[in-house]
């Protein structure tokens, strides 16, 4: 896919935003909104833009405890496992990884008791063979 500079431009004020009015989007762009319109319908179409989503204050996040749970899977269960992560909803991201570990799980939960719990189920889901998990202190860059 390419994309022109105006293009890259718009993913950025929408990362930024993604419910800044198209109006907005064409004042910044220094673009017509007909043109800005297009531009979107043709990202979407395109599959380059895969959908909108809410994202959470750094308040709200301040108060969740993070974990990256490292998982190793048992041979031939990484769709059963992966459907099992899946249902968890305290599971925000999952990442295939090399190395002695086969998955990230990045976790969430409002107390230590209750990441503590979520950590326990995933270790007892049927194919987990091992976990390791390192809490998040702070983050230092996020875009």
């Amino acid at each position: 896919m390419l994309l022109s500079d105006k293009d890259r431009e718009l993913l950025s004020l929408l990362s930024e935003n993604a419910r800044m009015p198209v109006a907005q989007l064409a004042r910044r762009l220094d673009l017509s909104r007909t043109t800005v319109q297009a531009r979107l319908e043709r990202l979407e179409g395109q599959g380059v833009i895969a959908g909108y989503q809410v994202r959470l204050s750094d308040g709200y996040q301040s108060g969740l405890i993070r974990a990256h749970v490292m998982i190793t899977i048992a041979p031939k269960a990484l769709a059963a496992v992966t459907g099992e992560l899946d249902a968890i909803r305290e599971v925000s991201a999952l990442y295939s990884v090399n190395g002695p570990y086969d998955l990230i799980a990045i976790v969430a939960a409002p107390s230590i008791s209750e990441l503590d719990r979520i950590i326990d189920r995933i270790g007892d889901l049927s194919g987990v063979e091992r976990t390791l998990s390192s809490i998040i202190l702070s983050t230092r860059i996020a875009r």
